[in-house]
């Protein structure tokens, strides 16, 4: 009997997610989750095809007030700045949200870098507990390692990340 009890344990031990205090399963040194996403334009990107270049993944959501107030910045301060570096892509993921809301929600911000459609959370439950909040950023190396990630908006946290971006893709 104690056999089994132990065996159902560590059985449900193995489809436990360890998440980091900020909700990511992920960490900086790991690869990079790899995933095919639906652009808005209708694109299909698949990570995997950006070895090669600094990829940064903004995980979003038009309902997320931080993230509002984060997106002009990654765009003036890192999508403006490496938009034509061809060692550089950024691509924000909107979490669960249909494309016409999706549309306006980039309209209304103001942000051009290219926005992917996550349906049922799929990409996101990659990189954080499903139950863990948007306005989070991972940036993938060119090699497919997690060099770098944040979780909500701090101006001081970001411009080290925008020097972080920058030392790696000029």
């Amino acid at each position: 009997m104690v056999s089994l009890i132990s065996c159902g344990q560590k059985q449900e031990s193995q489809n436990v997610q360890v998440a980091d205090e900020h909700g990511f399963i992920v960490q900086v040194g790991d690869t990079a989750p790899d995933f095919t996403a639906k652009m808005i334009t209708g694109e299909i990107v698949k990570l995997s095809d950006l070895r090669g270049k600094v990829v940064m993944l903004q995980f979003t959501a038009s309902w997320c007030r931080v993230c509002r107030e984060e997106m002009p910045f990654i765009e003036s301060d890192i999508w403006q700045q490496h938009k034509d570096n061809p060692k550089f892509m950024l691509i924000g993921i909107d979490r669960d949200e249909p494309i016409e809301k999706v549309v306006h929600f980039v309209e209304t911000i103001g942000v051009t870098y290219p926005m992917a459609l996550d349906p049922g959370a799929e990409i996101f439950k990659k990189y954080a507990l499903e139950e863990a909040g948007v306005t989070r950023n991972v940036l993938i190396d060119e090699n497919g390692k997690i060099i770098y990630t944040t979780r909500l908006y701090d101006p001081v946290e970001f411009k080290d990340f925008v020097k972080f971006i920058d030392s790696k893709v000029n």
